[in-house]
């Protein structure tokens, strides 16, 4: 909604744009929304050379709204989110993408989606939002996979996922990997003869090897990268290439050199208009300044750099412009100053490299190379067996009766093993699964912004406090989630952590209590690890945070013959509200701890005669209303 919100929005604050659109392209606009091309290709012959005109592509797009031409739209839509991007306006950028996106999966267009896609990417890794960034290219890679014979844009598609998946990579300083990926990428850029991919995966390549140590070789790929830019006329990739070179000569002590490419660099940067390279200019010519004793002249640069990433929210580039003036300060005896600027950046160093995003993200791209692999192997096999059968119809019937039995006897041993596998693939799944619903970023994020409030307050006490239960709070989940089933009593102290935890966010709102039948010894008493949690998040977030006044929640624990009993009770809004609510927020938060939970149940329950059971019951007062909702776990024990 909010996208399509600010399409309008783009269309109605200035509604005398199509007085300045040259009489010629309409005439071009009409005669392409008659003919209602469907193919990227077609659509962007047309209108190639008007691309980057976004007065132009504003009127086509709102002339292809008023004739229901949508593939033009989504083309439209794109070509304006590349402009925005390469100004550095990246929410408006992320809008016109994510518009295209839903427009081009609407009629169901699969080049604009997978070119919508891949734009999105772009876009997330350069805010280092690199989670976002992988899943964008990785879902554009895959749906030009189901395509038997992709088209010349699905195959530069096909490239543009490639090197946004070896940027990632890269970012994860796995450069082998990414060089692996940009060279894959080269080599259909090379059959497809575009010399924008050739010049962009040269670029990417020369960054690997710098990160590398590998001077000499990384200004090779940079010079080649500059050669490519400098035959199809790249003002932006000429930009790019030249930081980079200037970089190197850095590196290898050549300051002079690096200041005479540099300083022609940011006026040519400035000519264009991307904050984002801009940014990175005037760093590493204050960084050049530095080192040249031009020290007034070097804080002017990274002043300005800094302000530029701040102000379009650049992560990288605010810690590298505080890192070089904590340098800057300390030369000039400003100790107290460069401590300052030193804590910055290491603030946003760890911003950037948080080590839960990149394990997640390790995680993602080592499932997506072993699905691929296991795909792969799939198709051999499938083709190794249309040649045996070939091969059985020229044998004898004997021969054929041999090979038949002897192929049931391993068909019969590869459905056990595969049975085998499947099982324990499922287990660890789901291990893997529980730990991440237990430990989900945003929980994480949360918590600590919500110890961070303490310290910025002074709150000293509560800040170690609230630390303290946060750092036992992770060790207890990271202990308890390579075990089976643990004693009643650690889950109940790794619920009492949690609750506390969440209650800050709360205000400390939230009254929750245990109580434990006198007949049941916490210590003695086993149950499955870590399945607790997911029915509290529920009762929070669901629940009591959309409500006023009390808020409460009650475990209740007892014992019958075969069975342990868990009451969850929480006095919140009931489950039809809360799926209202849901409904109507832009952003849906899917809750997937309980299904996990209930699939690790059924795991744990087939060592036992009894199964368990799961009753989630709607409470209500005495007019009807909804005062609640109650979960009842049955765990077995025999």
């Amino acid at each position: 909604m909010r996208t399509f919100l600010f399409i309008i929005f783009l269309f109605i604050c200035a509604p005398s744009f199509s007085q300045l659109v040259p009489v010629a392209f309409k005439k071009t606009a009409d005669s392409l929304i008659k003919a209602a091309p469907k193919s990227y290709e077609e659509i962007n012959a047309v209108l190639r050379s008007t691309r980057s005109d976004t007065v132009s592509m504003r009127y086509f797009a709102k002339e292809a709204i008023n004739n229901h031409y949508l593939d033009g739209l989504a083309y439209a839509l794109n070509q304006l989110g590349r402009k925005y991007r390469n100004t550095t306006q990246y929410s408006k950028a992320l809008a016109l993408h994510q518009r295209a996106l839903e427009v081009a999966t609407e009629v169901n267009n699969l080049e604009l989606r997978v070119f919508s896609l891949n734009m999105l990417g772009v876009i997330y890794r350069r805010t280092d939002a690199i989670k976002s960034a992988l899943d964008y290219n990785q879902e554009a890679l895959e749906l030009t996979e189901t395509v038997k014979n992709p088209s010349k844009s699905l195959k530069r598609s096909i490239n543009v996922a490639l090197n946004g998946i070896g940027n990632i990579y890269q970012t994860l300083e796995q450069y082998d990997l990414a060089i692996s990926q940009f060279e894959k990428s080269m080599v259909l850029e090379e059959k497809l003869g575009n010399k924008l991919g050739l010049a962009i995966n040269n670029q990417n390549i020369g960054n690997c090897y710098e990160e590398q140590g590998k001077l000499e070789m990384a200004l090779q790929s940079y010079t080649t990268s500059l050669s490519f830019n400098e035959e199809i006329d790249s003002d932006i990739g000429r930009v790019i290439c030249r930081n980079s070179i200037a970089q190197i000569y850095v590196k290898q002590n050549k300051f002079k050199e690096a200041l005479n490419i540099l300083e022609p660099t940011l006026i040519a940067s400035q000519a264009l208009g991307d904050k984002y390279i801009t940014s990175e200019v005037r760093t590493n010519l204050g960084q050049v300044l530095i080192q040249l004793k031009r020290y007034k002249a070097a804080e002017k640069h990274l002043l300005k750099g800094l302000e530029l990433a701040k102000r379009h929210n650049l992560p990288r580039g605010i810690s590298e412009a505080n890192e070089f003036l904590s340098e800057l300060f300390e030369r000039q005896g400003d100790y107290k100053a460069a401590m300052v600027h030193y804590k910055k950046a290491q603030e946003f160093d760890k911003e950037i490299s948080n080590d839960r995003n990149l394990r997640y993200v390790n995680d993602m791209i080592m499932r997506y190379e072993t699905e691929k692999r296991r795909d792969q192997l799939e198709v051999l096999a499938e083709e190794n067996e249309n040649v045996k059968v070939e091969l059985r119809k020229n044998r004898t019937i004997l021969l054929i009766t041999g090979i038949a039995l002897a192929l049931l006897a391993g068909i019969f041993y590869i459905l056990y093993r595969q049975y085998q596998l499947k099982n324990e693939k499922k287990l660890l799944t789901l291990e893997q699964s529980m730990l991440r619903s237990q430990m989900n970023p945003h929980f994480l994020f949360n918590s600590l912004n919500s110890i961070k409030l303490y310290i910025i307050n002074n709150e000293k006490k509560n800040a170690v406090h609230y630390l303290n239960k946060f750092s036992k709070l992770v060790r207890k989940i990271l202990e308890a989630s390579s075990l089976k089933e643990i004693p009643l009593t650690e889950e109940l102290e790794t619920v009492e952590l949690y609750m506390t935890i969440e209650n800050i966010r709360f205000s400390n709102e939230i009254d929750f209590k245990v109580i434990l039948d006198g007949n049941i010894d916490p210590h003695t008493v086993k149950i499955p690890s870590l399945i607790l949690q997911p029915f509290l998040e529920n009762a929070l977030w669901h629940g009591l945070s959309s409500m006023k006044g009390d808020k409460n929640i009650r475990l209740h624990i007892s014992k019958v013959e075969g069975f342990i009993h868990i009451d969850i009770v929480d006095n919140g809004i009931g489950r039809a509200a809360a799926e209202k609510i849901k409904q109507r927020k832009v952003l849906k938060r899917n809750s997937v701890g309980i299904a996990i939970t209930t699939e690790r149940l059924a795991n744990f329950s087939k060592d036992f005669q009894n199964s368990f059971y799961i009753e989630i019951i709607d409470l209500h007062d005495d007019k009807g209303r909804a005062s609640g909702t109650k979960v009842l776990l049955h765990i077995p024990t025999v």
